[in-house]
């Protein structure tokens, strides 16, 4: 009776990892759908070679590595980080930092104004915030043609 406890959750935790890694194998006839998924032919024969591995013995790391070699590195859906990789991982935060640095530098352009510079120098006095904003007015030009803020303020006074 006990041998037969032992066969069953051996056999669950083969079916188990067997899962987690087809979760992670990308089918190579369907491209957008796990192997886990997917019903094509070799999506099918790979869940049997991931099954015959793991109860050959082999460990998760060993089974990526031959699907690696066996279909390519565009077979697993996390690529490894390398040089030829590199921007792929990184080009998110590099859209994100200039676009940052964007918005940080027409932020800065809106408040420090040359005319109220200027202006802070002849008087000798700064302006109060209620002139500032004021001048900002009087000296800013209208925005040309339609942009997300100008679509915004329609939106809100309607």
């Amino acid at each position: 009776m006990e041998n037969k406890d032992d066969e069953v959750k051996n056999a669950q935790v083969v079916e188990a990892r067997a899962r987690n890694i087809s979760h992670n194998v990308r089918c190579t006839e369907c491209g957008s759908q796990s192997i886990e998924d997917s019903q094509a032919d070799i999506a099918i024969l790979l869940r049997k070679l991931i099954r015959d591995e793991i109860r050959a013995g082999k460990n998760d790391k060993e089974i990526y590595k031959k699907l690696e070699e066996d279909y390519g590195e565009t077979v697993l859906y996390a690529p490894k980080f390398d040089l030829q990789t590199a921007a792929l991982w990184l080009s998110p935060l590099l859209v994100a930092g200039a676009a940052a640095g964007v918005w940080a530098y027409k932020k800065h352009r809106q408040k420090t104004n040359v005319h109220i510079m200027a202006l802070d120098l002849v008087r000798g006095v700064p302006l109060t915030p209620k002139e500032k904003e004021t001048m900002l007015d009087l000296l800013t030009p209208p925005p040309q043609g339609i942009t997300p803020s100008s679509l915004w303020s329609r939106l809100r006074g309607r």
